[in-house]
């Protein structure tokens, strides 16, 4: 009689825990490790990272460094048209940096115009052809539209692949399509789409040309903007108070060490198909592990 009522448990039990397993999808995301007060971060491995989502622990499968040859990175860079020609004291340096890349990360360089990308360079691992493509940005105001609406262009034709996907952009954040407010459906689209194709953006503040350029209530916003832009994709914001930065040299090379420490991390997905809210914890001492906030959960092939 006992075992006639066991059995059926059993057998409902490894009904549900059968299927559940077969959905686990893997989620890829881009992780950059930091230590505090600027000391090199230690060397982890996947059993030092946990990965929750919706506060429930998922089982990390991969923690690779992105710096090697069976991953390596895509990286635009992306000037905004619409930006105050002063730009032009910025160019040599970006140039460098564009040029100390390894010879793992593949560069494209557009321009942001009318709410959209024009691609002087599509991503190529020829550091000095994109490097000798870099110009002046027009100085029209109201040239670019809005820069998330230019994101959004590049990410949508912007085939994926296994190497990790970032961005750097210089613009004023200052969105002339949707005015400054608290909401802004465009940066709210272009967040959600980055997160789903696990695109990083990160992005260096410059005055646009113009009115624009000198009204704080529009650069506040703008600025506003680009740093919720940059903490929900795992990204990192640059900017000196209200007034253009007078070298992108210490945000170029702060941009290059998260660079060598970053890692394509891979963890198997118990959760609904849709997006879920993502956190990363370690317990190693004086560690942070900086990444989307949310991720994209696929859908069971």
């Amino acid at each position: 009689m006992l075992t006639s009522r066991i059995l059926p448990a059993l057998l409902a039990v490894c009904f549900f825990i059968g299927p559940a397993r077969a959905q686990d999808q893997p989620v890829r995301v881009v992780v950059t490790v930091e230590a505090h007060k600027d000391a090199a971060p230690p060397n982890l491995t996947k059993d030092d990272v946990m990965v929750y989502l919706e506060n429930q622990r998922m089982r990390v499968t991969q923690w690779e460094p992105i710096q090697n040859d069976r991953i390596g990175l895509e990286l635009w860079l992306l000037i905004d048209d619409g930006t105050d020609t002063e730009l032009g004291i910025q160019l040599e340096d970006l140039r460098k940096f564009v040029l100390e890349q390894p010879a793992t990360t593949k560069i494209g360089i557009g321009y942001l115009r009318n709410g959209s990308v024009e691609a002087l360079q599509k991503p190529t691992a020829d550091h000095a052809l994109a490097a000798k493509v870099i110009r002046l940005p027009l100085g029209q105001p109201g040239a670019s539209a809005s820069p998330y609406l230019a994101l959004i262009d590049l990410i949508e034709k912007w085939p994926a692949g296994e190497q990790a996907r970032e961005v750097l952009m210089v613009t004023s954040g200052i969105d002339p399509d949707n005015g400054p407010g608290p909401i802004n459906p465009y940066l709210d689209r272009a967040i959600l789409m980055a997160q789903r194709a696990g695109v990083v953006v990160h992005s260096i503040y410059f005055q646009s040309a113009g009115h624009f350029g000198h009204s704080l209530w529009q650069i506040n916003w703008g600025q506003n903007f680009l740093a919720q832009l940059a903490e929900e994709t795992g990204g990192e914001f640059f900017w000196q108070g209200s007034s253009n930065p007078v070298s992108f040299l210490p945000y170029l090379k702060e941009l290059n060490q998260h660079f060598s420490n970053q890692h394509l991390l891979t963890f198997l997905a118990q959760a609904k198909p849709g997006q879920a809210r993502l956190k990363l914890k370690t317990e190693i001492p004086h560690v942070t592990l900086v990444g989307p906030s949310k991720v994209d959960i696929p859908r069971a092939k």
